[in-house]
Order: C-alpha cells, then sequence, then structure tokens
C-alpha cells in the first residue's frame, strides 16, 4: 500500500458503538482506538457482542448507533478501494471450491497490487503437501488454513481474524503464528478475535474484554484486570503438618527466600504468575455477577 493510503490517525476509531435487535442489545456503547501497526484482541464470551462488533468494523453489518472510522472511511459507505485495503477471515465460510489450493490463491493473489508470495503463504499455514488438492477434498481443518491464506495473500493494510486458528494442530497454530508477527513487523494492523487466550498474548500488543455487550477493561494483555488479580501466588505444602500454605506478594523470590531461610526447602513449591486466561476469567466472572445482580 502507497503512504498516502496509511496515513497517520488511528487504523480504527470507535465512540460509542451500538447494535439492537428489537428489545435485545448486543453492544451498548462501547468505545476504543486501535493504533496503525497495532494488533488487537477482542476477547469475550459466546454472545458477548465480539463477531457484531468486528462486522459492523467490516462493513458486513448496520450499526444502531455510534461513529465508526475504519482506515479513515465509514464502514457502512465503504467503496471497492477501501475493502481492497482489508483482508478478512471470517469465522465460518461456505466455500467448497472445484480448484486446487494453488490455484485459488494464485488467482486471489493477482487481485492484489502487492501480493505475498503464494508459496510462502501455502506454507505459512502448513498446506505445502495438499497445494495441488481441490478445496472441496480437504478436510474442515484444511479449508479453514484456506481461509486464512485468501486473508493474508493480498499483504493487507488491516487484517481482520475471527478465529482464525480453529481447526489447526499445535505446529501450523505456531506456524501461523509466525506468519502473523511478520505481518506485523512490516506495519499491518491486525484485529483478533480468539478463544485460544494464548494466543491472544502471544500475538497482541493490547486487549479489549467484551460481556454483555459492554467494554469491561482494555488495555496492555500484561496490564488487563485489577493489580490484586496479577500478583504472583506463592504455594506450599509444610513439612511438619502436611497443610498447603498460599501467599500472594508482590516479591515471590524474596518471600520464597525467606521461608527456605526459615523452613527449609519446602514440598510442592509453587510461583504461580496469573496467565490471560485467570485475569479474563475473573473479569468475566466479576461482569457476569454484577449483570445478574
Amino acid at each position: 500500500m502507497t503512504s498516502s493510503h496509511r496515513g497517520s490517525g488511528p487504523a480504527v476509531t470507535v465512540d460509542g458503538l451500538r447494535k439492537s435487535y428489537g428489545s435485545f442489545t448486543a453492544v451498548d456503547g462501547i468505545g476504543f482506538e486501535i493504533a496503525r501497526g497495532e494488533t488487537f484482541a477482542l476477547l469475550g464470551p459466546n454472545g458477548a457482542g465480539k463477531s457484531t462488533t468486528v462486522e459492523i468494523l467490516e462493513g458486513y453489518r448496520e450499526r444502531s448507533g455510534g461513529e465508526v472510522s475504519v482506515l479513515g472511511a465509514d464502514p457502512r459507505h465503504a467503496t471497492l478501494e477501501w475493502k481492497a485495503r482489508i483482508g478478512i477471515v471470517l469465522q465460518q465460510t461456505g466455500e467448497s471450491g472445484n480448484v486446487t489450493v494453488r490455484e485459488q490463491l494464485t488467482h486471489f493473489a493477482g487481485l492484489y497490487p502487492h501480493p505475498r508470495d503464494v508459496d510462502e503463504v501455502i506454507a505459512a499455514v502448513g498446506l505445502e503437501q495438499k497445494d495441488k488438492t481441490r478445496i472441496k477434498s480437504l478436510s474442515g481443518g484444511q479449508r479453514r488454513r484456506v481461509d486464512v491464506a485468501l486473508g493474508v495473500i493480498g499483504r493487507p493494510e488491516l487484517l481482520f481474524l475471527d478465529e482464525p486458528t480453529t481447526g489447526f494442530d499445535p505446529e501450523a497454530r505456531r506456524q501461523f503464528w509466525e506468519l502473523i508477527r511478520t505481518l506485523s513487523r512490516e506495519g499491518t494492523t491486525i484485529v483478533l478475535t480468539t478463544h485460544y487466550l494464548d494466543e491472544a498474548a502471544q500475538l497482541s500488543d493490547r486487549a479489549a474484554v467484551i460481556a454483555g455487550g459492554r467494554l469491561i477493561d482494555i488495555g496492555p494483555v500484561h496490564e488487563l484486570g485489577s493489580a490484586e488479580a496479577r500478583v504472583p501466588l506463592v504455594r506450599w505444602r509444610e513439612t511438619e503438618s502436611s497443610a498447603v500454605r498460599e501467599q500472594r506478594t508482590l516479591e515471590p523470590a524474596r518471600f520464597v527466600a525467606g521461608l527456605v531461610a526459615e523452613h527449609g526447602e519446602p514440598a510442592e513449591l509453587e510461583v504461580i504468575r496469573p496467565s490471560l486466561e485467570d485475569i479474563y476469567l475473573e473479569l468475566v466472572g466479576a461482569a457476569e455477577a454484577e449483570a445478574a445482580a
């Protein structure tokens, strides 16, 4: 893409976004910005409003209220030129395909001014052994890899990934992560929705957590949640009583050193640093409890 296309403002701006279906509000006044070149994860349970939000950003769904700007344009009035600047990997596709993987990718690559190398993309999604196979003959997981390949082949300025690695085996997921890191280094802005929280932790600069259609937290992945929720936990079993003890502390190494000095080496010693999954579950649980109350 040209520098004039890339611009200098945020890649995505959302302000007071709402989406209602009759009396049901799927998205309730959320707002955030995504910087150009940032990898941004949208996290939340099923039905939280993630996919609705992303579909509005992609121009697939009308919003009920609020303001949205994607690459400097309102998606509801998007032009073909704007659409050529984004890549989309939908959660599900109905594509069966009577052409081979290579034929499909080569065709799509020809639609873009600066596509990625076809062989590079085939390798990145782990389909080297299936490149001459007709898409309709692939397994569901393999078709998912084709979806991802088609989303990135055009070297998009902004890439939407909706549950991109569903059906991938562990090796293919790691290969895909490397492709995403390469895209990020090249300056591609990436919007990721995923239920794999390790994937979000590995790839994202920032994340937003949505529950019940509302934004409940946003920030760098390592800063999500309350300060208390991020405090490491030291757990050990006492030698004398065999009782399991726990202590939260901001200085786990110092605490363990004191424990060893006073009691000797404790049994079953663990230092547990809260993961993104731990933080996420606490945030969503608190939001659901508040909504129920």
